[in-house]
């Protein structure tokens, strides 16, 4: 029997949920567990003659919870014994608490075995089973994800994977995460990674999944056309600059109309942007190396949908939005 804390005595007893709690509990709901778990299951090791290894569920929960909260995996140790509302949805005791070594190695399984991808692939068929994912149109963007300029190492060298560039008149160190969204549903259907110096224009054929009527994305990929082979409309915004230097009337104001109209459909792309970012803590690289940031991109990008998609989730299963009172 798992030993009771005073702090999840105390839980036990209160009244008022936390935002954490709170939204654990949404994705308790959310999450295809089934299928993700089938995903990792015949990669986990197995338990032998030496020490047995954690359920394979216990070690899923603990990692998704380090990408939605930005916990170091030290971090994440100690938030497991200190806050019983992440034991408790582990499902672990506090005589059982994998350390950060074990919640490291399952990060590694993880990338040796590139399954943020399949997680990734899991969660958008789930969505695509429900009906939110349509594929009729792609809206198309990158962020920059910015990089330690210097690293504490012996030689103070930066990471080699990691290039610069210069976005306005500000230059940024770092690798870039290119996406493709639904253009109804804003959810992210495809994600591509590369060092920051790479033109956004140049990922646009890996983000088109060849089944859209329309693609809209920023000036920044105009000549995509080329590298599309394909029947596609394209609504690519127009240089600013093209639009001031014609003269006043009615042709102007319906350039300006239409790229207000464009631009109203592209704000879609920020939105996952915003939750990896601000609500899922993404202010910098978290690792060295460009394929393990990769992959922690893709699985942020998955749980991104999965936050965006709950309440419409939740509805379909007869389920209420928490409050917090």
């Amino acid at each position: 029997m798992s030993q009771i804390s005073f702090s999840d005595a105390e839980q036990a007893g209160k009244r008022k949920k936390t935002r954490r709690e709170i939204f654990l509990a949404e994705m308790e709901l959310v999450v295809p567990w089934k299928a993700l778990l089938k995903v990792i299951e015949p990669h986990y090791p197995v338990a032998g003659r030496g020490r047995r290894p954690y359920p394979l569920q216990a070690m899923l929960r603990v990692h998704l919870m380090q990408n939605w909260f930005a916990l170091s995996d030290p971090a994440m140790e100690e938030a497991l014994y200190e806050i019983a509302s992440l034991r408790t949805f582990a499902g672990l005791g506090l005589e059982a608490i994998p350390d950060e070594t074990t919640i490291l190695n399952f990060r590694h399984l993880l990338e040796a075995n590139d399954l943020a991808e399949d997680i990734f692939k899991q969660v958008n068929a789930h969505l695509a089973r429900k009906g939110l994912l349509l594929k009729r149109g792609s809206i198309v963007d990158a962020t920059i994800i910015a990089a330690p300029s210097s690293t504490k190492n012996s030689t103070g060298e930066r990471d080699p994977e990691m290039h610069q560039t210069k976005k306005g008149n500000q230059w940024h160190f770092g690798m870039k995460a290119h996406i493709a969204v639904d253009a109804e549903s804003g959810l992210v259907h495809t994600v591509t990674a590369t060092a920051a110096n790479e033109a956004d224009v140049e990922q646009v054929a890996d983000l088109l999944h060849g089944k859209e009527e329309q693609v809209w994305a920023d000036s920044g990929y105009r000549g995509a056309q080329a590298r599309v082979k394909r029947d596609v409309l394209w609504n690519i915004a127009g240089r600013p600059s093209d639009i001031a230097k014609m003269p006043e009337g009615r042709a102007k104001a319906r350039a300006r109309k239409n790229e207000y109209e464009k631009a109203s459909v592209r704000a879609k792309v920020e939105h996952p942007f915003r939750v990896i970012k601000r609500q899922f803590g993404l202010a910098k690289v978290r690792f060295k190396g460009l394929a393990k940031n990769t992959a922690h991109v893709i699985t942020l990008f998955a749980l991104s949908n999965l936050w965006m998609a709950r309440k419409k989730l939740m509805a379909m299963m007869g389920q209420v939005r928490l409050q917090t009172a």
